[in-house]
């Protein structure tokens, strides 16, 4: 039996029609074109509000993408639960996740690999109603082009718990791992600016010690940091912003970051 988790926040957080939905990714993949360098990262750090808000930034990481479009076939997707608390790193029973634009199969061999570990566990309740991850599905289906996913919602886990994770999955050049955080919630204008500023030099710093606080998803990032820091990979800010520069009111905003990891020249032979 085919089981399709189906999206929760099409219509919310993203337009609902295909074509309505198609066309604004479009439109902010090509706003972004100016600022994205060409690039081939091994992770990005991306945010997961609703697009009038944070789209623009995630554009900025997804656009870079192009010159890799044939090469990633596993996407390694982590993001926080918003809803439903979990122990540890959640897997879906899903064999595939829906969005408007069509279906994107789960990679079984990769579930297979990290189903026996401790801190993985299956829940499909973490992941009914959860947008962190969700939101980023549109961008990747329409960067790249045939990819299977591995999608993670990351509750109560230690840096090194995560970090454990990404290190099986870790794969080659065929495998993009993505971390959705969004910043600072509901501070002043100027105040998350600060805030968030700090925050971003501690994640190019490596420095993985994030509250919650500092971003929503501080847990991934701070076991992503931690696997990144050993495979000696090296961070580039692409963007940082929050909804008061977009579509939000400057009394009390969200930050948002794009971030990319790529591999240290001097790990290339």
């Amino acid at each position: 039996m085919h089981n399709v988790r189906p999206s929760a926040v099409a219509g919310t957080f993203y337009p609902y029609p295909r074509q309505v939905l198609a066309q604004e990714v479009g439109t902010m993949l090509v706003e972004a074109k100016a600022a994205a360098p060409a690039m081939a990262p091994k992770a990005i750090i991306v945010p997961h509000a609703g697009y009038i808000y944070s789209g623009p930034t995630a554009a900025v990481a997804y656009a870079g993408l192009s010159s890799v479009r044939d090469r990633i076939r596993r996407v390694v997707l982590l993001g926080p639960v918003h809803r439903v608390p979990v122990r540890g790193l959640a897997l879906p029973r899903a064999d595939a996740f829906e969005t408007p634009l069509g279906e994107v199969a789960i990679d079984q061999p990769a579930v297979k690999l990290i189903s026996g570990m401790k801190q993985v566990v299956s829940s499909d309740a973490a992941h009914a109603l959860e947008h962190s991850l969700e939101v980023q599905l549109p961008f990747l289906q329409t960067v790249l082009a045939d990819f299977k996913l591995v999608p993670l919602a990351v509750g109560d886990a230690t840096a090194e718990e995560v970090a454990a994770v990404l290190d099986v999955l870790w794969g080659g050049e065929e495998t993009l791992i993505v971390i959705s955080s969004d910043l600072s919630h509901f501070l002043p204008y100027y105040v998350a600016q600060s805030v968030d500023s700090e925050t971003v030099q501690n994640i190019l710093d490596m420095q993985g010690d994030l509250s919650h606080d500092q971003a929503c998803g501080g847990t991934p990032i701070n076991g992503f940091l931690l696997a990144a820091k050993r495979h000696r990979l090296v961070p580039r800010l692409l963007d940082l912003r929050n909804s008061g520069d977009t579509a939000g009111d400057k009394n009390r905003v969200v930050g948002y970051a794009s971030i990319a990891f790529n591999e240290s020249k001097l790990n290339v032979q």
